[in-house]
């Protein structure tokens, strides 16, 4: 039975009247009679019995205007859930985030994006920056987040840069990593990271450190420098303000201005037009702009 169909003949149920009921299709009587016989012809029963009184349903007739009724219902319900999606942000998103952002940044970026968007659902992994870009590449993340110098062809924003720090109970000054003897903690990263750091110390040392501790996550690196174990290079993404501890900007002079790590937003322009991703897109901007004011 077709909409328009369906429609017939819940409005002669409704009117009882053919003249009325023609009114209110915008049909003439010949007309609606003729698409009525048309409809009582595929079903191969009468729907309607017709006298000076109007029309009145057959038993079969019943059946038929309730099956169009609630066809009509059924197809006004699903209308109405497809504007809703239309107008509302739903679906899965798909993130791949360098790790030290997952732990550090983005559970807040997330936690206002679930409240302001509870009908979607949120797909997570995180790696070092090289295993993001894999993970874009082969279609499994929408968007992802990444450190240092972005190799990226597709969109691409930039959302903060953090100052690195050189963070120990001991050291107050650059300088007296030329006289220490405590161990330089440092942890496993993709060898962007690793290069940075390694070119910023040969810039400003002629040696390598005395004694290395070598661990495989940033948290276990940062934890061991906070317990006083030795000293560790950590970005201030890692650091609230809370910790115990001499924090020590790599810079050497005024003109110098530092070792800085810079995170960036990248994916391919076909998922920045997803609704969902549009969403995350702007929350994660208003996030990186606080961070900036509270960083200036």
């Amino acid at each position: 039975m077709t909409a328009t169909e369906a429609e017939i003949i819940k409005i002669l149920a409704e009117e009882r009247n053919m003249r009325k009921a023609a009114e209110r299709l915008f049909l003439t009587q010949p007309a609606l009679s003729q698409r009525l016989q048309s409809i009582e012809k595929d079903w191969g029963t009468q729907l309607f019995l017709r006298s000076q009184r109007g029309l009145t349903p057959t038993p079969a007739g019943e059946l038929i205007i309730q099956y169009a009724t609630e066809q009509i219902a059924r197809r006004n319900e699903v209308f109405e859930t497809i504007q809703a999606l239309n107008s509302k942000v739903h679906g899965t998103l798909k993130i791949a985030c360098a790790s030290i952002v997952g732990q550090n940044w983005l559970p807040k970026v997330l936690k206002e994006y679930v409240t302001l968007y509870p009908d979607t659902k949120i797909s997570l992994m995180t790696g070092w920056s090289s295993e993001i870009v894999k993970a874009l590449y082969e279609g499994e993340a929408h968007v992802g987040i990444v450190r240092g110098q972005a190799d990226w062809k597709g969109k691409k924003i930039h959302l903060f840069r953090d100052m690195m720090y050189l963070v120990d109970h001991e050291i107050q000054h650059l300088e007296d990593i030329h006289t220490t003897d405590r161990p330089f903690i440092q942890f496993k990263s993709d060898s962007d990271y690793y290069q940075e750091i390694l070119q910023w110390w040969q810039r400003h040392f002629h040696q390598n450190p005395k004694h290395q501790i070598i661990v495989d996550q940033i948290e276990t690196c940062k934890q061991m420098a906070l317990n006083g174990i030795g000293y560790a290079i950590l970005p201030s993404i890692t650091l609230n303000g809370s910790e115990n501890i001499y924090k020590t900007p790599l810079t050497h002079t005024e003109k110098d201005l530092g070792l800085t790590r810079d995170t960036w937003l990248i994916g391919y322009e076909s998922a920045f037009e997803l609704r969902q991703v549009e969403a995350f897109i702007k929350v994660v901007k208003e996030h990186a702009r606080c961070l900036y004011d509270y960083k200036n």
